[in-house]
Order: C-alpha cells, then structure tokens, then sequence
C-alpha cells in the first residue's frame, strides 16, 4: 500500500526544508531588528475561542475534535486569537507597547488552490499599547523591511491602505445606508474576485443609483498616491473625515517608505474586528492573492476579557510569498547548508585518524562531512567534496603526520596546514 502526504499539505525534503529555514530566519532577523519579540502558543486551542472572534461560522473552516474530557478543541487556523488570550491573561504586568512576532504552523479545512493550503507558515507581527498612528506606521514599514530583505522593491510591490472609518464615510456620502453597511464592505472586499459587471449589480442592490453606483465603483478601485490625500478628497468628497490619514501619511514618508505605499479604499479587510487602519500587501502584476494583510483592531482584547487594548498588526503566510519570490527570479538558488571542509583519507592509515579529526573539527564548530564510501581514489573523493559544495577539502596522508593538506576548492589554491591550525584556517 503507498501513501500520499493528505491534500493540502507539503513533505519537506532537504531542498525544500532548507529555503523553510531560510524564510524563516528572514521573518526573525526582520522582526527582531525592529524591535519585536518572539512568542507562540499551543497548536490547539479551545473552539470557543475561534467563536469569540470570528462567530459560529468559523467551525465549518477549522479542523476540530473533541478530546477524552469531551472537551471541543480546533487546531489553531490563525494565532490572533491566541495572542488576544496571552494578552488580557497578563495585560496588567505586561510593559507596554507589546511588541510581538511568532511563524507558528496553522491548519485551516478549506479547499487548497494556488497560494492556499490547508497547512502552512505564517508570519504574525502585532504592536499593542499604542493607539498612535507611528504604531500602524510601523507595522507597514516591518512588512516592506521584508521586501527588502528578500530582494523585491517597490516597482514589484504595494502596500495597499485605507481606513475603515474613511470608508464608512465616503459610502454614506455615495448614499449606502447604515443598515447596508455590511453589504457594502463585503463587497468591496470581494471586487477583485468577481466581473466588473456582476460588481455593479451587486452595487445597486445597496440602494444605490446609476450615478451612485458608477462613483462608488470608481472609488474603489482608484489608488492614491502617499503624500496626495487632496486627490482622495477632490474625488470622494469626504472634506476633512480622513480619520487618522493624515498622521499616518506623514509618518510613512518619515519611515521612507512612501513609495512602496498607496490608498486603495476598495481594501476593507473582510474580518470584523478590523476598527481603523487597513492594509494588504500586493504583488502588482495581480497574478497571486495578498501576500500579506492586516490593520487596527483595538477592540480584541478586550473581547477576550482584558482591558481597552489599542492594537494593531498583520499576518504573511509562506506559500504565496514563495510564489512570488519564485515568479520574480528572486528565490535564492540554493538554501542548503554548505560544509566548511570535506575531510578526506588518502590511505588507510590516514583513515584510521580520520574520525577524529572530524570529531574535533565539529566540537569547534566547523560544520565537516567526509566520504563513507569505501574508495581510497583521491580524485573521486575530491570529485565528492566539489558536489558537496565544501568551501575546502582536508587531505590526511599518513597516520603520524602532524599536517593536513588544505585545498581551497575554489581557487585550487593547496597548502600544507597544522592540524591544532585547520579549525582557525576553515571559519576564515
């Protein structure tokens, strides 16, 4: 009988596990350098807790089972609503702002396509204490800091932000009542995924007019410029509602990240705990869904049983940040650990010393590999050393010398080194 890995789901070989690691030792690295410190939590959680933030309809989207204390659990689909819980738990003891980042593994029973699988990776920054807007500011600068890294720039990708007040406002002006409110962020939330003609249907469903319905078309799908909110006005009407526009435009100029950024009021966020700030990171070619999403939630903690917690953050999964590194040609070409030596045997009296040399290179830190084939043919051997990708290739000849050949299997540059010496030589 053969078995398959369940669909939606990946099997990690060395190559594939190597560029996991590397992703994320990117997302640490970024995370720690501006400030973010690491947590987790457990891979499951009581069902409730999916219930308290996102409703009923959130079973039906979770893998959940029912333990030998009939307890309902789910393994966790997001870490949000863990982190609420770990917060208000502590909220009074912890110093503040809370600055925060984990990659946990999370499940979610949905149907996998391109860029959504039922297991992945994720990447969660969250910055709570601060209601300002610097801290929204912030978190956007923490994701295009990541772009950087991983060698994309601005021409490749956007961050896409609006402001869930500024857009209740603008909808009101275009005539949607408050009792169609919802109707009306659902749908902008889904107007990349459906025809534009469907969308205008949907649009006069709301109440609107022809004329409503053409300006409020137009305004989800214009993108202003940072630094242009005057546009954003001239063309929606909303005079001086901008919310905290304002304040976050002057800091993402000051965090230098103008360029990468633009307003997009067709991005609400579906979830509805979202209370401010919005944002989605977009390739812009627009042949994958976001890679990343997030925004201002200052009411969750609370909810959870903590105190009034301002908030504010975002999530990246793996898997469509893959397919784009891979798309653009900007997925490093090989993300396996590389050895610093290969340690090889020229005789069988040099391959009675052998295991030791390598032992005592290792307890120093060197990372050496050596043959376990049995030949003694140095040209094979070094032919073995090469595909490994071994910076060097240690040469011991004889079982009383003091020395080892050293070759530098770059240059083919080979010298004769003291083996007290060979450690030092290699980490160079």
């Amino acid at each position: 009988m053969k078995f398959q890995a369940p669909r939606g789901t990946r099997d990690f070989y060395p190559k594939q596990m190597a560029w996991r690691n590397h992703l994320i030792d990117a997302w640490r690295r970024v995370s720690i350098r501006n400030g973010f410190e690491q947590v987790d939590g457990p891979i499951f959680e009581s069902l409730d807790l999916y219930k308290v933030k996102s409703g009923e309809g959130i079973v039906g989207e979770l893998f959940h089972f029912e333990d030998r204390g009939e307890r309902q659990l789910a393994i966790r689909p997001e870490f949000t609503p863990t982190l609420a819980r770990m917060v208000a738990a502590q909220a009074s003891s912890l110093p503040k702002p809370i600055k925060w980042f984990c990659t946990p593994n999370l499940c979610r029973a949905e149907r996998p396509q391109r860029g959504r699988l039922r297991e992945f990776f994720q990447w969660n920054i969250d910055l709570l204490g601060s209601d300002s807007p610097v801290a929204d500011a912030e978190c956007i600068f923490v994701a295009v800091d990541l772009m950087r890294d991983l060698g994309l720039d601005s021409q490749t990708i956007k961050v896409r932000i609006s402001h869930r007040e500024t857009v209740r406002h603008i909808l009101s002006k275009f005539g949607v009542a408050d009792d169609m409110m919802l109707r009306a962020f659902e749908l902008l939330d889904r107007r990349d995924k459906i025809e534009p003609e469907r969308f205008v249907e949907l649009a006069a469903e709301l109440g609107l007019d022809p004329n409503q319905v053409e300006r409020f078309d137009q305004a989800c799908r214009y993108k202003y410029p940072i630094g242009r909110l005057d546009q954003l006005r001239e063309h929606t009407g909303i005079g001086d509602q901008l919310g905290d526009l304002e304040s976050l435009d002057a800091h993402l100029t000051d965090f230098g990240i103008a360029d990468w950024c633009e307003y997009d009021l067709g991005i609400v966020r579906g979830l509805a705990y979202y209370t401010g700030t919005v944002f989605e990171v977009h390739e812009v070619s627009g042949a994958e869904r976001a890679l990343a999403g997030g925004g201002r939630y200052d009411r969750l903690i609370k909810l959870f049983g903590g105190p009034d917690t301002p908030a504010v953050g975002f999530g990246m999964g793996d898997t469509v940040l893959s397919n784009v590194l891979v798309d653009r040609g900007a997925l490093p070409e090989d993300t396996l650990p590389k050895p610093d030596v290969f340690v090889l045997a020229g005789g069988d009296d040099a391959a009675r010393r052998l295991p030791s040399i390598v032992a005592d290179l290792r307890q120093r830190g060197v990372h050496a590999r050596f043959s376990y084939r049995p030949t003694r043919n140095l040209g094979k051997l070094l032919k073995e050393a090469a595909a490994s990708q071994a910076r060097y290739a240690a040469i011991i000849n004889g079982d009383t010398s003091n020395t080892v050949a050293l070759k530098d299997l770059a240059s083919g540059e080979q010298a004769d080194v003291p083996i007290d010496e060979l450690s030092s030589r290699v980490l160079q």
